[in-house]
């Protein structure tokens, strides 16, 4: 690994560290300060070790990868400024949890599966086959040995007749799990590709799902 990822990697679990043990002390106003500083003094840390690289083209990498380090750690800690504080009647701050009820209807996917379903052969199927059977087994031997044949043969179509319908009528099945507050699970069946992917966040709708 590079020097510098190394260092922003660092720089990153120092940076977490700081976070969590300030949050008990500081305001959010004060911990974004904190943790702007910190990021900045990382980044320029990072751009200091991106000048021992040994060509242009790496060192010129080296910065891509401390200011896209620099912009996600300034966007995380906003969100965490966002996400502590919202403002009520009078301009007063509190806890956002706290001004936002949990959604109980609400949940995450948590696995997308999809599996070909077999259909089922019903009488018409049966009929048809049947009878192309029994047609069939008209035209093989004569007097008693002709019974038998067309028997057999009706027998037999019918059996093809309800296997061909069976397969006409297969369809695939998407079933979607998802995860709800209080470790409960529940999963839904889509005759079409209902286009979730996991950590998708959903909310109930019916006896279905759908994106929040």
């Amino acid at each position: 690994m590079n020097k510098h990822l190394i260092s922003m990697t660092l720089g990153m679990a120092l940076a977490v560290a700081g976070v969590q043990a300030q949050n008990t002390t500081l305001s959010p106003k004060a911990q974004l300060a904190a943790d702007t500083k910190a990021a900045t003094t990382r980044y320029e840390s990072d751009k200091a070790l991106c000048a021992d690289e040994t060509s242009t083209k790496a060192r010129l990498q080296c910065r891509r990868d401390a200011k896209a380090e620099y912009d996600a750690a300034i966007a995380a800690a906003k969100a965490r400024t966002a996400a502590a504080t919202a403002p009520l009647n009078g301009g007063t701050a509190v806890s956002a949890r706290a001004a936002t009820p949990a959604c109980a209807d609400c949940g995450t996917v948590a696995a997308v599966a999809v599996k070909e379903e077999a259909g089922k052969g019903g009488p018409v199927g049966m009929i048809a086959g049947g009878v192309g059977g029994a047609l069939l087994g008209r035209q093989i031997g004569g007097g008693t040995g002709k019974d038998i044949a067309t028997i057999a043969g009706a027998a037999g179509g019918a059996y093809a007749g309800k296997k061909i319908e069976e397969k006409m009528t297969s369809h695939q099945v998407w079933t979607v799990t998802v995860d709800y507050p209080n470790n409960i699970k529940r999963s839904f069946q889509f005759d079409k590709d209902p286009g979730f992917k996991v950590g998708d966040p959903v909310r109930n709708s019916g006896n279905s799902v759908v994106r929040q």
